[in-house]
Protein backbone atom coordinates (compact mmCIF):
# COMPACT_ATOMS: atom_id res chain seq x y z
CA UNK A 1 0.00 0.00 0.00
CA UNK A 2 1.60 3.27 -0.99
CA UNK A 3 -0.51 4.76 2.38
CA UNK A 4 2.32 3.71 4.49
CA UNK A 5 -0.07 2.20 6.99
CA UNK A 6 -1.25 -1.40 6.09
CA UNK A 7 -5.06 -0.28 4.84
CA UNK A 8 -8.53 -2.37 3.98
CA UNK A 9 -10.90 -0.36 2.09
CA UNK A 10 -14.66 -0.89 2.72
CA UNK A 11 -17.05 0.53 0.40
CA UNK A 12 -19.85 0.89 2.87
CA UNK A 13 -20.62 -2.53 3.06
CA UNK A 14 -19.26 -3.78 0.45
CA UNK A 15 -15.30 -4.52 0.87
CA UNK A 16 -12.60 -3.23 -1.66
CA UNK A 17 -9.04 -4.97 -1.44
CA UNK A 18 -7.52 -4.62 -5.35
CA UNK A 19 -8.67 -6.89 -8.03
CA UNK A 20 -11.54 -8.69 -8.84
CA UNK A 21 -14.16 -12.19 -8.03
CA UNK A 22 -17.70 -12.28 -7.99
CA UNK A 23 -21.02 -12.43 -6.10
CA UNK A 24 -20.87 -13.55 -2.17
CA UNK A 25 -24.57 -13.69 -1.65
CA UNK A 26 -25.50 -14.69 1.66
CA UNK A 27 -22.72 -16.92 2.74
CA UNK A 28 -18.47 -16.25 2.32
CA UNK A 29 -17.33 -19.29 0.34
CA UNK A 30 -14.39 -20.84 2.26
CA UNK A 31 -12.22 -20.00 -0.36
CA UNK A 32 -12.52 -16.43 0.31
CA UNK A 33 -12.20 -17.35 4.54
CA UNK A 34 -8.60 -18.71 3.50
CA UNK A 35 -8.01 -15.82 1.90
CA UNK A 36 -8.84 -13.52 4.34
CA UNK A 37 -6.81 -15.26 6.99
CA UNK A 38 -4.02 -14.99 4.30
CA UNK A 39 -4.55 -11.30 4.68
CA UNK A 40 -4.98 -11.07 8.38
CA UNK A 41 -1.26 -12.48 8.86
CA UNK A 42 0.17 -9.12 7.65
CA UNK A 43 -2.25 -7.29 9.93
CA UNK A 44 -3.52 -5.84 11.44
CA UNK A 45 -4.80 -3.45 9.36
CA UNK A 46 -6.24 0.21 9.30
CA UNK A 47 -9.79 0.01 7.26
CA UNK A 48 -11.06 3.10 5.16
CA UNK A 49 -14.96 2.70 5.04
CA UNK A 50 -16.05 4.66 1.70
CA UNK A 51 -19.89 5.39 1.02
CA UNK A 52 -19.93 4.40 -2.66
CA UNK A 53 -17.65 4.15 -5.49
CA UNK A 54 -18.27 8.06 -6.66
CA UNK A 55 -16.43 8.50 -3.32
CA UNK A 56 -13.82 5.87 -3.42
CA UNK A 57 -12.52 6.53 -6.98
CA UNK A 58 -10.59 9.45 -5.96
CA UNK A 59 -8.58 7.26 -3.75
CA UNK A 60 -7.68 4.44 -6.27
CA UNK A 61 -6.82 6.99 -8.83
CA UNK A 62 -4.49 8.89 -6.54
CA UNK A 63 -0.93 8.26 -6.71
CA UNK A 64 -1.11 7.69 -2.78
CA UNK A 65 -2.61 4.06 -3.03
CA UNK A 66 -1.08 1.27 -4.64
CA UNK A 67 -2.87 -1.70 -3.93
CA UNK A 68 -1.29 -5.03 -2.45
CA UNK A 69 -0.97 -7.79 -4.87
CA UNK A 70 -2.24 -10.23 -3.02
CA UNK A 71 -5.13 -8.55 -2.07
CA UNK A 72 -7.93 -10.21 -3.70
CA UNK A 73 -11.68 -8.01 -3.93
CA UNK A 74 -14.70 -9.68 -2.22
CA UNK A 75 -17.99 -8.88 -2.71
CA UNK A 76 -19.73 -8.51 0.14
CA UNK A 77 -22.98 -6.50 -0.35
CA UNK A 78 -25.51 -6.60 2.76
CA UNK A 79 -23.07 -7.77 4.98
CA UNK A 80 -22.81 -5.76 7.82
CA UNK A 81 -19.77 -3.38 9.15
CA UNK A 82 -19.40 -5.29 12.46
CA UNK A 83 -19.35 -8.64 10.49
CA UNK A 84 -16.21 -7.18 8.19
CA UNK A 85 -14.60 -5.59 11.31
CA UNK A 86 -14.79 -8.98 12.55
CA UNK A 87 -13.31 -11.09 9.73
CA UNK A 88 -11.00 -8.43 8.95
CA UNK A 89 -7.96 -8.02 12.13
CA UNK A 90 -8.45 -4.16 12.03
CA UNK A 91 -7.03 -1.99 14.35
CA UNK A 92 -8.69 1.71 13.61
CA UNK A 93 -11.66 2.80 11.22
CA UNK A 94 -11.28 5.98 9.10
CA UNK A 95 -14.23 7.19 7.13
CA UNK A 96 -14.63 9.93 4.31
CA UNK A 97 -16.76 11.23 1.68
CA UNK A 98 -19.10 14.02 0.77
CA UNK A 99 -22.20 15.27 3.24
CA UNK A 100 -24.91 18.37 3.36
CA UNK A 101 -23.72 21.47 5.09
CA UNK A 102 -26.45 23.02 7.86
CA UNK A 103 -23.55 25.64 8.83
CA UNK A 104 -23.66 28.74 7.11
CA UNK A 105 -20.52 29.85 8.03
CA UNK A 106 -18.97 26.90 6.28
CA UNK A 107 -19.37 26.51 2.18
CA UNK A 108 -18.97 23.58 -0.18
CA UNK A 109 -15.56 22.30 -0.47
CA UNK A 110 -14.69 22.66 3.39
CA UNK A 111 -13.77 19.53 4.90
CA UNK A 112 -15.28 19.09 8.26
CA UNK A 113 -14.21 16.84 10.97
CA UNK A 114 -16.72 16.26 13.73
CA UNK A 115 -15.97 15.33 17.17
CA UNK A 116 -19.63 13.74 17.80
CA UNK A 117 -22.20 11.76 15.36
CA UNK A 118 -25.57 11.41 15.93
CA UNK A 119 -27.97 8.95 14.07
CA UNK A 120 -30.95 11.40 14.08
CA UNK A 121 -33.23 9.46 12.40
CA UNK A 122 -34.88 7.61 15.21
CA UNK A 123 -37.92 9.15 16.36
CA UNK A 124 -40.73 8.40 19.20
CA UNK A 125 -44.12 9.76 17.72
CA UNK A 126 -45.89 11.32 20.11
CA UNK A 127 -49.81 10.83 20.27
CA UNK A 128 -52.04 13.58 19.27
CA UNK A 129 -53.29 16.00 22.51
CA UNK A 130 -49.96 15.17 24.47
CA UNK A 131 -47.59 17.97 25.51
CA UNK A 132 -43.78 18.01 26.53
CA UNK A 133 -44.65 17.34 29.69
CA UNK A 134 -46.39 14.24 28.80
CA UNK A 135 -44.75 10.87 29.28
CA UNK A 136 -43.84 9.23 25.80
CA UNK A 137 -44.60 5.41 25.01
CA UNK A 138 -43.03 2.86 26.84
CA UNK A 139 -41.19 5.63 28.39
CA UNK A 140 -41.12 4.18 31.53
CA UNK A 141 -39.71 1.10 30.62
CA UNK A 142 -36.29 2.44 29.78
CA UNK A 143 -37.41 2.20 26.09
CA UNK A 144 -37.55 6.02 25.12
CA UNK A 145 -36.51 9.04 26.41
CA UNK A 146 -37.56 13.15 26.50
CA UNK A 147 -33.77 14.07 27.38
CA UNK A 148 -32.86 14.75 23.98
CA UNK A 149 -35.53 16.64 22.79
CA UNK A 150 -38.59 16.82 20.09
CA UNK A 151 -39.63 18.35 16.33
CA UNK A 152 -42.95 19.80 16.51
CA UNK A 153 -45.12 19.43 13.30
CA UNK A 154 -47.81 22.46 13.01
CA UNK A 155 -50.97 22.94 11.15
CA UNK A 156 -51.45 19.38 9.95
CA UNK A 157 -54.80 18.10 9.74
CA UNK A 158 -56.38 15.31 7.91
CA UNK A 159 -58.86 17.22 6.10
CA UNK A 160 -59.30 17.32 2.65
CA UNK A 161 -61.34 20.81 2.88
CA UNK A 162 -59.63 23.87 3.50
CA UNK A 163 -59.63 26.35 6.85
CA UNK A 164 -61.92 23.74 8.54
CA UNK A 165 -59.29 22.81 11.38
CA UNK A 166 -55.55 23.89 11.38
CA UNK A 167 -55.24 21.22 14.58
CA UNK A 168 -51.94 19.73 15.22
CA UNK A 169 -52.59 16.53 14.53
CA UNK A 170 -48.94 14.97 14.12
CA UNK A 171 -47.95 16.76 17.70
CA UNK A 172 -44.24 16.26 18.37
CA UNK A 173 -41.54 13.38 17.21
CA UNK A 174 -38.94 13.10 20.46
CA UNK A 175 -35.49 12.49 19.04
CA UNK A 176 -34.37 8.80 20.31
CA UNK A 177 -30.73 7.30 20.89
CA UNK A 178 -29.93 3.69 19.73
CA UNK A 179 -29.51 0.57 21.38
CA UNK A 180 -26.10 -0.50 21.20
CA UNK A 181 -24.42 -4.00 22.75
CA UNK A 182 -20.92 -3.46 23.54
CA UNK A 183 -18.99 -6.34 22.86
CA UNK A 184 -16.47 -6.05 25.84
CA UNK A 185 -18.40 -4.84 28.87
CA UNK A 186 -18.69 -8.79 30.13
CA UNK A 187 -22.38 -8.78 30.47
CA UNK A 188 -24.43 -10.44 27.69
CA UNK A 189 -27.13 -8.81 25.67
CA UNK A 190 -26.94 -6.14 28.47
CA UNK A 191 -27.93 -2.61 26.50
CA UNK A 192 -26.64 0.32 26.56
CA UNK A 193 -28.06 4.23 24.84
CA UNK A 194 -26.07 6.26 22.68
CA UNK A 195 -26.90 9.24 20.90
CA UNK A 196 -23.92 11.46 20.89
CA UNK A 197 -20.89 9.05 19.85
CA UNK A 198 -17.27 10.58 20.14
CA UNK A 199 -14.81 10.03 17.67
CA UNK A 200 -11.65 8.82 18.99
CA UNK A 201 -9.46 11.62 20.89
CA UNK A 202 -6.05 10.37 19.97
CA UNK A 203 -7.32 10.31 15.86
CA UNK A 204 -9.17 14.41 16.49
CA UNK A 205 -6.13 15.14 17.82
CA UNK A 206 -3.85 14.37 15.08
CA UNK A 207 -6.39 16.05 12.51
CA UNK A 208 -6.16 19.25 13.97
CA UNK A 209 -2.38 19.00 12.10
CA UNK A 210 -4.72 18.57 9.14
CA UNK A 211 -6.30 21.81 9.60
CA UNK A 212 -3.87 23.75 7.46
CA UNK A 213 -3.99 21.47 4.23
CA UNK A 214 -4.15 23.85 1.01
CA UNK A 215 -7.46 22.13 -0.76
CA UNK A 216 -8.81 22.10 -4.71
CA UNK A 217 -10.96 25.27 -5.18
CA UNK A 218 -12.23 25.19 -8.77
CA UNK A 219 -13.93 23.29 -11.16
CA UNK A 220 -13.42 23.86 -15.00
CA UNK A 221 -12.71 27.36 -14.47
CA UNK A 222 -15.60 27.53 -11.98
CA UNK A 223 -14.17 28.63 -8.40
CA UNK A 224 -15.24 28.77 -5.08
CA UNK A 225 -15.49 32.40 -3.01
CA UNK A 226 -12.57 31.44 -1.15
CA UNK A 227 -10.01 28.46 -0.75
CA UNK A 228 -11.45 25.72 0.93
CA UNK A 229 -10.35 24.88 4.43
CA UNK A 230 -10.25 21.56 7.08
CA UNK A 231 -11.74 22.22 10.18
CA UNK A 232 -12.95 20.06 13.05
CA UNK A 233 -16.19 20.98 14.26
CA UNK A 234 -18.28 19.73 17.45
CA UNK A 235 -21.11 17.66 15.77
CA UNK A 236 -21.75 15.75 12.50
CA UNK A 237 -25.42 14.04 11.83
CA UNK A 238 -26.79 10.98 10.05
CA UNK A 239 -30.10 9.57 8.93
CA UNK A 240 -32.24 8.00 6.40
CA UNK A 241 -33.04 11.44 4.89
CA UNK A 242 -31.54 13.46 2.21
CA UNK A 243 -31.92 17.07 3.67
CA UNK A 244 -33.21 19.69 0.92
CA UNK A 245 -34.65 21.65 3.40
CA UNK A 246 -33.76 25.19 4.33
CA UNK A 247 -35.99 24.72 7.14
CA UNK A 248 -34.89 21.91 9.02
CA UNK A 249 -31.12 22.38 8.14
CA UNK A 250 -31.20 25.22 10.41
CA UNK A 251 -33.10 23.24 12.96
CA UNK A 252 -30.61 20.94 12.99
CA UNK A 253 -27.55 23.71 12.82
CA UNK A 254 -29.44 25.81 15.88
CA UNK A 255 -30.56 22.94 18.47
CA UNK A 256 -27.88 19.78 17.69
CA UNK A 257 -25.25 22.68 16.32
CA UNK A 258 -24.91 20.35 13.52
CA UNK A 259 -21.88 21.06 10.67
CA UNK A 260 -21.87 17.42 8.48
CA UNK A 261 -25.37 16.05 7.46
CA UNK A 262 -24.94 12.54 6.13
CA UNK A 263 -26.49 9.54 5.73
CA UNK A 264 -23.72 6.50 6.70
CA UNK A 265 -21.02 8.73 9.56
CA UNK A 266 -23.36 7.66 12.26
CA UNK A 267 -24.01 3.68 11.41
CA UNK A 268 -19.87 3.49 11.27
CA UNK A 269 -19.80 5.66 14.28
CA UNK A 270 -22.05 3.17 16.30
CA UNK A 271 -20.58 -0.32 14.94
CA UNK A 272 -16.75 1.12 16.55
CA UNK A 273 -18.49 2.72 19.75
CA UNK A 274 -19.99 -1.38 19.79
CA UNK A 275 -17.09 -3.32 18.80
CA UNK A 276 -14.50 -0.88 21.18
CA UNK A 277 -12.44 0.32 18.06
CA UNK A 278 -11.02 3.66 17.31
CA UNK A 279 -13.09 5.54 14.47
CA UNK A 280 -13.11 9.21 13.04
CA UNK A 281 -14.30 10.71 9.91
CA UNK A 282 -13.88 13.22 7.35
CA UNK A 283 -16.70 14.76 5.66
CA UNK A 284 -16.77 16.98 2.53
CA UNK A 285 -19.49 19.49 2.10
CA UNK A 286 -20.74 19.18 -1.53
CA UNK A 287 -23.98 21.59 -0.74
CA UNK A 288 -25.97 23.98 1.84
CA UNK A 289 -28.81 21.91 2.61
CA UNK A 290 -31.87 23.50 1.21
CA UNK A 291 -30.23 26.47 -0.75
CA UNK A 292 -30.14 29.72 0.70
CA UNK A 293 -26.48 31.40 -0.66
CA UNK A 294 -25.32 32.03 -4.21
CA UNK A 295 -23.96 28.76 -4.60
CA UNK A 296 -26.94 27.25 -3.36
CA UNK A 297 -27.22 23.47 -3.94
CA UNK A 298 -24.52 23.05 -6.62
CA UNK A 299 -23.81 19.81 -6.16
CA UNK A 300 -23.81 18.68 -9.08
CA UNK A 301 -20.87 21.23 -9.90
CA UNK A 302 -18.65 20.71 -7.01
CA UNK A 303 -19.88 17.51 -5.97
CA UNK A 304 -16.49 15.54 -7.22
CA UNK A 305 -14.55 18.49 -5.98
CA UNK A 306 -15.66 17.59 -2.61
CA UNK A 307 -14.66 13.94 -2.70
CA UNK A 308 -11.39 15.17 -4.04
CA UNK A 309 -11.15 17.14 -0.99
CA UNK A 310 -11.69 14.55 1.43
CA UNK A 311 -9.55 12.30 -0.22
CA UNK A 312 -6.81 14.96 -0.06
CA UNK A 313 -7.68 14.93 3.90
CA UNK A 314 -7.98 11.38 4.46
CA UNK A 315 -3.93 10.98 2.77
CA UNK A 316 -2.60 13.51 4.60
CA UNK A 317 -3.96 12.25 7.85
CA UNK A 318 -2.93 8.72 7.26
CA UNK A 319 0.02 10.23 6.81
CA UNK A 320 0.88 11.69 10.28
CA UNK A 321 -0.58 8.37 12.17
CA UNK A 322 1.40 6.44 10.43
CA UNK A 323 4.19 8.87 11.31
Amino acid sequence: MGLSLKLVLFLHFLLVLGIGINGVCGSIPSSSLRKIDGINKEGPYVGIIVPNSFEMNPLLQSGSFVPHHNLPYFDFSGIATELLLSLFKVKGVLHYGIAGNANPRLQIGDVTIPQFWAHTGLWNWQRYGDGAEDELALESNGDYTRDIGYLRFSEFNNSTKCNISSENLLNNVWYQPEEIFPVDDGVPEQRQHAFWVPVNSHYFAIAERVEGLRLGGCVNGTCLPRPPMVVRVQRGVSSNTFVDNRAYREFLNSKFNATAIDMESAAVALVCLQQNMPFIAFRSLSDLAGGGSALSNEAATFAALAAQNAVDVLISFTSLLSS
